[in-house]
């Protein structure tokens, strides 16, 4: 059996850049964030990222859908603290799929990447039903965003 790696492509125009400030309850006893917080940051950026490019989760649900993550990766370089300013960079990965995949990295003030990461959503229907093609409404988002012709 031959396994097939998948290739998809950011789409460097379609990222979006959002600054947070590290919350004394985003930490842990020794000042620094918890590692679940980041998954959490990734949100922020996918937020940000809807409200810019008109594809928020109100957009998806005035739809008729939702989007459940189905994977998240998340990788570790450096801590933040309490306090620290950080930017989520959110750029969406074209895929052929019926899926959303985002990828993240996180800086720390000096431009430093702190935590690189993904994640994959699925659309589902008001149902329940997994849509195995676009759904219409993200069909015409990509064409806006110039990713389908």
């Amino acid at each position: 059996m031959i396994k097939r790696k998948e290739q998809y492509n950011e789409v460097p125009e379609l990222t979006v850049s959002k600054k947070i400030r590290v919350r004394f309850n985003e930490t842990d006893p020794l000042g620094i964030v918890w590692h679940g917080y980041y998954i959490t940051y990734f949100e922020d950026g996918r937020e940000a990222f809807g409200r810019k490019h008109g594809i928020s989760y109100l957009d998806v649900q005035k739809s008729g859908y939702t989007t459940p993550i189905v994977k998240s990766k998340c990788e570790h370089k450096l801590s933040l603290r309490y306090g620290d300013v950080a930017r989520i960079e959110t750029t969406i990965v074209d895929s052929p799929a019926a899926k959303m995949i985002f990828r993240y990295k996180i800086f720390d003030a000096g431009e430093n990447i702190v935590c690189t990461g993904e994640t994959v959503q699925v659309f589902v229907d008001g149902k329940g039903d997994l849509s195995l093609n676009y759904p219409s409404f993200f069909e015409d988002w990509k064409r806006k965003m110039g990713l389908l012709k």
